[in-house]
């Protein structure tokens, strides 16, 4: 991926199936983990920040076309997702998204629109369900957490 000129950080897992359309508009920051089957179709930027998931089978989609044109114009806008986030098996992210902060996108879920950080949507549009929360960390955890994150050679990014 690198090669082709993505920008990929550190301990990244990219798992089988994976599809990218253009990965030289692609950034992927630290320790984020992608799915399989997951669909980057990324006529447009995607920035994915660090500690991220996108489980599998997700999509993430920057281009449309305007309906109001004869010819179908196509429309491209980036997609943004945030450090903590989590998008979750199936679900759908149009163009000119933005995911918050440690944002989640549930099962199956599909936005047009931005999701704000710290929140928990789903269904088809994605609607807020709730305010997400996180229990205080025990520091034992943590460390155990930042051992399991060091690179796999079978499915890091390979230089």
């Amino acid at each position: 991926m690198r090669r082709f000129g993505a920008k990929i950080g550190q301990g990244v897992r990219i798992k089988p199936g994976v599809r990218i359309k253009f990965p030289w508009r692609l950034t992927v920051g630290d320790h984020v983990w992608i799915g399989e089957n997951a669909w980057i179709d990324n006529l447009a930027l995607v920035t994915i920040e660090s500690h991220v998931c996108l489980s599998q089978d997700i999509y993430l989609c920057t281009g449309n076309h305007d309906w109001s044109d004869p010819h179908f114009q196509l429309i491209t806008a980036e997609i943004y997702i945030e450090q903590r986030s989590w998008i979750a098996a199936r679900a759908i992210i149009g163009p000119g998204v933005r995911v918050g902060q440690g944002a989640i996108l549930g099962l199956g879920s599909v936005t047009g629109h931005s999701l704000a950080a710290m929140t928990i949507y789903a269904g088809n549009p994605a609607q807020l369900i709730k305010k997400r929360t996180i229990r205080e960390a025990i520091p034992e955890m943590i460390q155990n957490t930042s051992e399991s994150l060091t690179p796999d050679s079978k499915f890091s990014v390979a230089e």
